[in-house]
């Protein structure tokens, strides 16, 4: 039997466009504590936030941490154009419509984007919001240097293989201990039948990126419906979420920010000056 003090299993079937999906998460802490939703970045899944949940959860905080589609344990999508911000949102709204309520939000990059779309929801805004190295500009260099290793698919014979390539298109994460790389390694690829390591991914969930024109992307009316207390995290190293950017994010009333040095794109929020952060924030 699973401890109450996770991680345990869930899951939720939504609706995505035309098509039925299931959405599966582990949670961590008490089931009837106040939810924290953490989710997380375009290629990761939910097990990235292990650390953070342990801690949030050591406060008494029920901590959910999905698997978007696509990704992990979550069913894949039928059609590769499906793999998009604004479909996962309204398929997140289906979820927290039966989620007690108030809760928090922790988004890491792509998750980030999520939860403003949430966030900008009426009855169903979340009470406090996290937002992982990102923010309402995304640059076009940054969205070419994702689009760029999201073009090419690898295989891999072993798990020390998977490691390397992880902290190759990771190495914004920061410097983090081996066995934090072995973990990521271990969550982040699945066998294949002939038994090879892949990514534990659908390979279509490129399809939108890698197809898309590279252009600076503006969010500012998404950022300005927002409303809540905002913690913004930001990677000294970062090309997604720049200075300029992070700076005119803090002149929002209720906005906090909070700049890791040795790292880029994102903050790995593993070490305990970061989920401190969080956890004091949320608290």
């Amino acid at each position: 039997m699973a401890s109450p003090d996770g991680p345990r299993p869930g899951q939720f079937r939504c609706g995505v466009g035309h098509f039925r999906a299931m959405l599966r998460w582990v949670e961590w802490g008490p089931p009837d504590g106040m939810p924290v939703v953490c989710v997380h970045g375009l290629t990761r899944n939910g097990r990235d936030f292990d650390a953070l949940a342990m801690r949030l959860a050591a406060q008494g905080r029920r901590v959910i941490c999905p698997d978007v589609f696509g990704r992990g344990d979550s069913d894949w999508l039928p059609d590769g154009k499906l793999y998009a911000v604004p479909n996962y949102a309204l398929a997140f709204q289906q979820f927290l419509a039966q989620l007690p309520k108030p809760y928090d939000w922790v988004g890491t990059s792509m998750g980030g984007l999520i939860g403003m779309a949430i966030g900008a929801t009426p009855g169903l805004s979340p009470r406090r919001m996290v937002l992982n190295d990102v923010g309402p500009f995304l640059p076009a260099r940054a969205l070419g240097r994702i689009a760029a290793y999201l073009a090419v698919r690898h295989d891999f014979m072993s798990i020390e293989e998977v490691e390397t390539h992880l902290r190759l298109v990771h190495a914004g994460f920061g410097e983090l201990p081996d066995a934090a790389w072995r973990h990521m390694a271990e969550t982040s690829s699945r066998r294949t039948p002939e038994g090879r390591l892949v990514m534990h991914y659908d390979p279509a969930i490129a399809d939108p990126v890698v197809n898309a024109p590279v252009v600076d992307v503006e969010l500012g009316p998404l950022w300005k419906a927002l409303a809540q207390p905002i913690l913004v995290i930001r990677g000294a190293e970062s090309d997604l979420l720049d200075e300029a950017t992070a700076a005119a994010m803090v002149a929002r009333p209720a906005t906090r920010l909070v700049t890791f040095p040795r790292c880029g794109h994102a903050p790995a929020l593993i070490d305990a000056d970061q989920t401190g952060a969080i956890a004091d924030f949320l608290s």
